[in-house]
């Protein structure tokens, strides 16, 4: 193991998984998937000819982090806007397949489902293209939602923020959640985008990628020194509790107040494929968060479940057991 977590530890939280309960706001997105191989270049461009195997579905977004969290064990619900389409209503279909509440998930008509299509070939993405519309979410819409947020987060031990800025998670509604949830001595996890980060004032722990932290801050990270920079210059700044940067190959760093940084090495052995990484990320933080683990352990353990899932070509989730046996090795 490593000196975050030890072994029995990391097993006494996952054992309580099953008793935790989440509540996921945030961007609801369809993830579709075209497999195939390519075996000629187009004679009408210099772009790949991709002969398509097969095709699928997959949850995303706000969506993805819920799929996570039933995956691993814990009872969730989710709160986001769909289309009144047939996309929408798969979405909301699958996430009731995977033990997932979807009392808060609102129909806007007008608004298409969020969805993206990446095109793989030989395990590698060719090509995504992405249909959706950002912004301008009705009034309603947020209305109807907050109504459901103020009743959703008396029955739930943590609430995880998902914003992938794709319109519904408006500067008010978050503001009002995570007062909601502080009111109620519930922590808050944000899974954050760069634009909105003056948004989560209050939340107990932020998870922004390399990328996002150098935007954030102002500071590009290339080293310990840039790193140690951002990540305090982000913890002032946010007004949350903590800051998990997320650094792929190199890990995570943890930035909590008072305390000195917690650097987290990688346990991935091999890098197919991110997509979704940042969601099983805040997912098993959030879930070990609720089953009685601190900011360490939890992020011990999401950077286990992160492992295991960029090594998974496609939008992947982690069950319980499999973390299990990767922390057993």
């Amino acid at each position: 193991m490593n000196t975050f977590i030890e072994k029995e530890e990391a097993h006494a939280i996952i054992d309580r998984f099953g008793d935790a309960r989440l509540l996921v706001v945030g961007d609801l997105i369809m993830d579709h998937f075209i497999w195939g191989k390519v075996k000629r270049i187009s004679p009408e461009a210099p772009i790949p000819v991709v002969e398509v195997d097969s095709e699928n579905l997959l949850l995303g977004g706000a969506a993805n982090v819920a799929h996570n969290i039933s995956s691993l064990g814990g009872k969730v619900a989710v709160s986001g806007v769909v289309g009144k389409d047939s996309d929408g209503r798969k979405l909301v279909r699958e996430l009731k397949k995977r033990r997932v509440g979807t009392e808060g998930v609102i129909v806007e008509e007008g608004r298409p489902t969020t969805i993206k299509t990446r095109i793989i070939a030989h395990s590698q993405q060719v090509v995504r293209f992405d249909r959706e519309r950002g912004g301008g979410i009705e009034e309603t819409v947020t209305g109807a939602a907050y109504d459901y947020l103020e009743g959703a987060v008396d029955e739930v031990d943590v609430v995880v923020i998902s914003d992938y800025a794709k319109g519904f998670l408006t500067r008010e509604l978050v503001r009002k959640v995570i007062a909601l949830a502080n009111k109620r001595g519930k922590p808050v996890v944000v899974d954050p985008k760069v634009n909105h980060i003056g948004h989560y004032k209050g939340a107990a722990i932020m998870t922004p990628n390399n990328n996002e932290a150098s935007q954030a801050s102002g500071t590009e990270i290339v080293d310990e020194a840039s790193l140690l920079k951002a990540g305090r210059s982000l913890l002032r700044s946010s007004g949350c509790g903590a800051v998990l940067i997320t650094r792929g190959e190199h890990g995570m760093s943890l930035f909590e107040k008072g305390k000195k940084v917690c650097h987290i090495p990688t346990v991935a052995r091999e890098v197919y494929d991110v997509s979704g990484a940042g969601d099983t990320v805040v997912a098993n933080l959030a879930l070990a968060l609720a089953a009685g683990a601190g900011f360490r352990a939890a992020a011990a353990l999401a950077n286990y479940a992160a492992g295991i899932v960029v090594s998974k070509v496609g939008t992947a989730v982690v069950g319980a057991d499999e973390l299990r046996r990767v922390i057993d090795e």
